[in-house]
């Protein structure tokens, strides 16, 4: 489907000109689908030149504000004056109503007072300003009034994920200054959930973003329709114009980080994606892997597969698959356990020590499955091992229709939270009524925000399934969260998780909830 971009009103004008985009649907989709991880290491990308409407419609607005009302946007943003009342949200609307995007960025404005024509690599937002500016010592209902102030910002199409000079998301930054248990937070959070499920619906059709319109027939569209009857839509993303110096717009921007953080990379070390093994499966199940340090890790890019530190939490996962062993609180006779990945064995030791009636093990790496020959897997009476993707053996046990599991957990690598979608149809098929299934939970685990726009992504997707998901909040050793000799990622090329409390899921029926 191809898309007009245009003037809100639809009509081509005489002498307008259309203007150029570069699309990155990251805005809405930054780190599954098309570039993340179910589970382990994936860098996070969410930079954004585009905003699309709660109907999916694509709107370039003309800008018809003045440089200096674009301008006191951002002034409103710092609260330059207390207390916050009512006018500022009065005065939100006048400037969204009158063109300005709810996205116009400082880095924006101080390129276009330099003169400068290159887009900005940052993009420090009203939202952004909001969240550096939100007072430590607001009141209750000025509280409320900065709430309304996001909530209209959002309406307006503002980007939730967007990276400011710092690498911050607006959720980012409250969450630096521990600010992150309010309401406005929360609307954050929600509306990376929003993104996340509109991007996935928008991903099934065959969409053709056009950046150039010139030779267009732009009659076939036909008039866009407003969106609000008598009230102006929410802004896109469009031109940017304005006026700031070039010390204020790096004194908004810029500021010692408080939190430890690995130093990643140079871009010249990063393998293609296609043929980075924690980006690409095929690419992971070709690489060589070996295990070190208490770690199983790539052998020509040290990505981290699976780690020592992780112990407890495949202690809390073994702990789960086994609730399901038991109906009405007594042990079933046959208990079946199924344990996607072998890695370094840790979970696998747990539940075979634990002498379940059978224990299934599904491994797809050569080297991996090596390991598990050598230290006398395939020699153990109650364990079979499936050799190959879960993708082919888990179909294999369906069709099979012969055993059905107590539990099942999930810990692989390089895999998409695509992938993870196609798992639960496996796991409401083979699950027992009464079973229980959990994972490795590093969904978007090298950033906060992230990490809790996901945990609400798998509540509402397992609801799908009728299955209820229950989290225990857990803290993850200190080491994950330093850098330099006292990290447990030295010698790691990228951390995998940098959150402070790990999620751990455990997911059951309703029905015998």
């Amino acid at each position: 489907m191809a898309v007009d971009v245009r003037s809100r009103k639809g009509k081509r004008r005489e002498g307008e000109k259309y203007t150029k985009i570069s699309v990155d649907f990251s805005v809405l989709h930054f780190f599954d689908l098309s570039s993340g991880s179910t589970a382990k290491h994936r860098p996070l990308h969410c930079s954004s030149r585009l905003q699309i409407t709660p109907l999916g419609l694509l709107y370039f607005n003309l800008f018809e504000s003045s440089e200096h009302e674009m301008s006191d946007l951002h002034d409103l943003c710092k609260f330059l004056e207390r207390p916050i009342l009512s006018k500022y949200t009065d005065e939100l609307k006048y400037y969204l109503k009158n063109g300005i995007p709810s996205t116009y960025t400082i880095e924006e404005a101080y390129n276009y007072t330099n003169g400068i024509e290159e887009e900005p690599t940052t993009t420090t937002t009203p939202l952004h300003l909001i969240a550096t500016h939100l007072p430590e010592d607001a009141t209750k209902e000025e509280l409320e009034i900065v709430n309304e102030m996001v909530l209209i910002l959002f309406e307006y199409g503002a980007g939730w994920c967007l990276t400011d000079v710092n690498d911050e998301t607006p959720g980012c930054i409250l969450i630096r200054r521990k600010l992150n248990k309010n309401a406005i937070y929360d609307q954050i959070v929600d509306a990376g959930v929003r993104a996340e499920l509109l991007l996935r619906k928008v991903s099934e059709y065959d969409m053709e973003i056009i950046d150039d319109t010139d030779d267009l027939d732009h009659e076939q569209f036909g008039e866009i329709p407003e969106l609000v009857t008598g009230e102006p839509e929410p802004n896109t993303k469009t031109e940017q114009l304005s006026e700031k110096s070039k010390e204020e717009a790096e004194g908004e921007t810029k500021f010692e980080s408080e939190s430890e953080t690995v130093t990643e990379p140079s871009a010249k070390s990063e393998p293609a994606p296609e043929l980075d093994p924690s980006h690409n499966q095929d690419a992971y199940l070709k690489s060589k892997l070996e295990y070190k340090n208490g770690a199983l890790v790539t052998q020509s890019n040290q990505d981290g597969v699976m780690m020592e530190w992780e112990t407890d939490l495949m202690k809390l996962g073994c702990d789960s698959v086994f609730k399901g062993a038991l109906v009405n609180g007594k042990p079933e006779s046959e208990v079946n356990i199924l344990n996607i990945g072998f890695g370094m064995g840790i979970i696998d030791t747990m539940i075979n020590n634990k002498n379940p009636t059978k224990h299934y093990i599904c491994e797809a790496h050569p080297d991996v499955l090596q390991k598990l020959k050598d230290d006398g897997w395939y020699e153990k009476s109650n364990v079979i091992i499936l050799e190959g993707r879960w993708q082919q053996e888990l179909e294999k046990l369906l069709s099979a229709g012969n055993v059905y599991f107590n539990g099942i957990y999930y810990d692989t690598f390089s895999e998409h939270y695509q992938d993870m979608l196609e798992l639960f149809d496996y796991v409401v098929g083979l699950l027992k009524p009464h079973g229980v299934f959990s994972f490795f939970n590093g969904l978007g685990a090298d950033r906060q925000v992230i990490y809790e726009v996901y945990k609400k992504l798998v509540e509402i997707d397992l609801g799908n399934y009728g299955l209820k998901c229950e989290f225990t909040e857990v803290k993850v050793p200190d080491e994950t969260l330093k850098k330099g000799d006292d990290s447990v990622w030295d010698g790691i090329r990228k951390a995998y998780w940098l959150c402070p409390t790990f999620y751990h899921p455990e997911a059951r029926f309703m029905d015998f909830d």
